[in-house]
Protein backbone atom coordinates (compact mmCIF):
# COMPACT_ATOMS: atom_id res chain seq x y z
CA UNK A 1 0.00 0.00 0.00
CA UNK A 2 1.20 3.73 -0.38
CA UNK A 3 3.01 4.86 2.55
CA UNK A 4 1.18 8.28 2.31
CA UNK A 5 -2.04 6.24 3.00
CA UNK A 6 -1.69 7.19 6.52
CA UNK A 7 -0.50 10.90 6.36
CA UNK A 8 -2.35 14.21 7.77
CA UNK A 9 -3.28 15.26 3.89
CA UNK A 10 -5.52 12.03 3.54
CA UNK A 11 -7.58 12.54 6.65
CA UNK A 12 -10.96 13.51 6.64
CA UNK A 13 -11.93 16.74 8.52
CA UNK A 14 -15.68 16.53 9.76
CA UNK A 15 -15.77 20.67 10.79
CA UNK A 16 -18.17 22.46 9.22
CA UNK A 17 -17.72 23.69 6.17
CA UNK A 18 -19.76 25.19 3.31
CA UNK A 19 -20.71 23.20 0.21
CA UNK A 20 -18.42 24.16 -2.60
CA UNK A 21 -16.09 22.86 -0.06
CA UNK A 22 -17.96 19.45 0.44
CA UNK A 23 -18.18 18.69 -3.44
CA UNK A 24 -14.00 19.38 -3.23
CA UNK A 25 -13.56 17.35 -0.01
CA UNK A 26 -15.62 14.36 -2.01
CA UNK A 27 -13.72 14.59 -4.84
CA UNK A 28 -10.29 15.17 -3.28
CA UNK A 29 -11.84 11.55 -1.41
CA UNK A 30 -11.97 10.27 -4.87
CA UNK A 31 -9.06 11.09 -6.08
CA UNK A 32 -7.76 9.96 -2.76
CA UNK A 33 -9.22 6.46 -3.24
CA UNK A 34 -8.52 6.45 -6.34
CA UNK A 35 -4.81 6.94 -5.63
CA UNK A 36 -5.06 3.65 -3.00
CA UNK A 37 -6.52 1.36 -5.48
CA UNK A 38 -4.48 2.10 -8.12
CA UNK A 39 -1.13 1.84 -5.71
CA UNK A 40 -3.30 -1.52 -4.57
CA UNK A 41 -3.66 -2.77 -8.56
CA UNK A 42 0.06 -2.01 -8.79
CA UNK A 43 0.37 -3.91 -5.42
CA UNK A 44 -1.46 -6.47 -6.51
CA UNK A 45 0.54 -6.60 -10.41
CA UNK A 46 4.02 -6.61 -8.51
CA UNK A 47 2.78 -9.72 -6.51
CA UNK A 48 1.05 -11.57 -9.41
CA UNK A 49 4.21 -11.22 -11.57
CA UNK A 50 6.16 -12.37 -8.50
CA UNK A 51 3.65 -15.37 -8.26
CA UNK A 52 4.01 -15.89 -12.27
CA UNK A 53 8.01 -16.30 -11.99
CA UNK A 54 8.17 -18.10 -8.83
CA UNK A 55 6.00 -20.67 -10.53
CA UNK A 56 7.92 -20.85 -13.78
CA UNK A 57 10.75 -21.11 -11.82
CA UNK A 58 9.22 -24.04 -9.46
CA UNK A 59 8.02 -25.36 -13.61
CA UNK A 60 11.38 -25.56 -14.35
CA UNK A 61 12.95 -27.16 -11.08
CA UNK A 62 10.21 -29.51 -11.42
CA UNK A 63 10.99 -30.13 -15.31
CA UNK A 64 14.70 -30.46 -13.99
CA UNK A 65 13.72 -32.63 -11.21
CA UNK A 66 11.68 -35.05 -13.44
CA UNK A 67 14.47 -34.99 -16.02
CA UNK A 68 17.01 -36.24 -13.57
CA UNK A 69 14.65 -38.90 -12.57
CA UNK A 70 13.94 -40.16 -15.63
CA UNK A 71 17.43 -40.52 -16.44
CA UNK A 72 18.57 -41.78 -12.80
CA UNK A 73 16.01 -44.74 -13.75
CA UNK A 74 17.19 -45.45 -16.85
CA UNK A 75 20.68 -45.55 -15.50
CA UNK A 76 19.26 -47.86 -12.67
CA UNK A 77 17.48 -50.09 -15.32
CA UNK A 78 20.91 -50.43 -17.63
CA UNK A 79 22.40 -51.17 -14.32
CA UNK A 80 20.01 -53.67 -13.47
CA UNK A 81 20.52 -55.27 -16.71
CA UNK A 82 23.96 -55.03 -16.76
CA UNK A 83 23.68 -56.76 -13.49
CA UNK A 84 21.20 -59.42 -14.68
CA UNK A 85 23.74 -60.28 -17.72
CA UNK A 86 26.41 -61.06 -15.68
CA UNK A 87 24.96 -62.91 -13.33
CA UNK A 88 23.23 -65.47 -15.97
CA UNK A 89 27.19 -65.77 -17.54
CA UNK A 90 28.29 -66.41 -14.05
CA UNK A 91 25.42 -69.20 -13.84
CA UNK A 92 26.45 -70.53 -17.24
CA UNK A 93 30.18 -70.48 -16.58
CA UNK A 94 29.05 -72.44 -13.09
CA UNK A 95 27.07 -74.81 -14.72
CA UNK A 96 29.84 -75.63 -17.20
CA UNK A 97 32.57 -75.77 -14.65
CA UNK A 98 30.46 -78.38 -12.55
CA UNK A 99 29.94 -80.36 -15.94
CA UNK A 100 33.79 -80.54 -16.60
CA UNK A 101 34.73 -81.33 -12.66
CA UNK A 102 32.16 -84.24 -13.14
CA UNK A 103 33.64 -85.18 -16.46
CA UNK A 104 36.52 -85.06 -15.29
CA UNK A 105 35.85 -87.30 -11.92
CA UNK A 106 34.33 -89.71 -14.44
CA UNK A 107 37.68 -89.50 -15.98
CA UNK A 108 39.76 -90.17 -12.71
CA UNK A 109 37.25 -92.98 -12.02
CA UNK A 110 37.50 -95.10 -15.19
CA UNK A 111 41.39 -94.37 -15.43
CA UNK A 112 41.56 -95.60 -11.31
CA UNK A 113 39.54 -98.78 -12.85
CA UNK A 114 42.02 -99.06 -16.02
CA UNK A 115 44.81 -98.97 -13.27
CA UNK A 116 43.66 -101.77 -11.11
CA UNK A 117 42.72 -104.04 -14.20
CA UNK A 118 46.67 -103.58 -15.34
CA UNK A 119 47.63 -103.99 -11.91
CA UNK A 120 45.86 -107.36 -11.58
CA UNK A 121 46.77 -108.08 -15.26
CA UNK A 122 50.44 -107.46 -14.02
CA UNK A 123 50.66 -109.39 -11.26
CA UNK A 124 48.91 -111.82 -13.52
CA UNK A 125 51.57 -111.95 -16.00
CA UNK A 126 54.31 -111.78 -13.11
CA UNK A 127 52.54 -115.57 -11.80
CA UNK A 128 52.21 -117.02 -15.34
CA UNK A 129 56.21 -115.95 -15.85
CA UNK A 130 56.74 -117.12 -12.27
CA UNK A 131 55.42 -120.78 -13.69
CA UNK A 132 57.17 -120.39 -17.15
CA UNK A 133 60.86 -119.83 -15.18
CA UNK A 134 59.84 -122.40 -13.11
CA UNK A 135 58.97 -124.78 -16.15
CA UNK A 136 61.84 -124.13 -17.73
CA UNK A 137 64.30 -124.48 -14.94
CA UNK A 138 62.34 -127.92 -14.50
CA UNK A 139 62.74 -128.74 -18.00
CA UNK A 140 66.67 -127.56 -18.08
CA UNK A 141 67.04 -129.44 -14.28
CA UNK A 142 65.67 -132.75 -16.46
CA UNK A 143 67.58 -132.38 -19.36
CA UNK A 144 70.97 -131.68 -17.43
CA UNK A 145 70.38 -134.96 -15.24
CA UNK A 146 69.66 -136.79 -18.33
CA UNK A 147 72.55 -135.41 -19.88
CA UNK A 148 74.07 -136.41 -16.60
CA UNK A 149 72.96 -139.64 -16.28
CA UNK A 150 73.71 -140.63 -19.72
CA UNK A 151 76.90 -139.25 -19.64
CA UNK A 152 77.43 -141.42 -16.32
CA UNK A 153 76.18 -144.05 -18.33
CA UNK A 154 78.38 -143.51 -21.21
CA UNK A 155 80.84 -143.57 -18.69
CA UNK A 156 80.35 -146.67 -16.82
CA UNK A 157 79.42 -148.14 -19.71
CA UNK A 158 83.50 -147.36 -21.27
CA UNK A 159 84.53 -148.51 -17.82
CA UNK A 160 82.84 -151.37 -17.87
CA UNK A 161 83.58 -152.32 -21.55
Amino acid sequence: MDASFGSKDNLLSFTQSSPTDHGRTVLNLVFQAAEVFSGMEEQVRKTEARAQSMRKSAEERVRLAEKRIEEAERVRGEIVNDARRKLQEASKALTNAQARILATEDQVTALEFRAQSAEANMHEAKQALVQVEEAIRERLLSEKRSSIEAHHDLASASENG
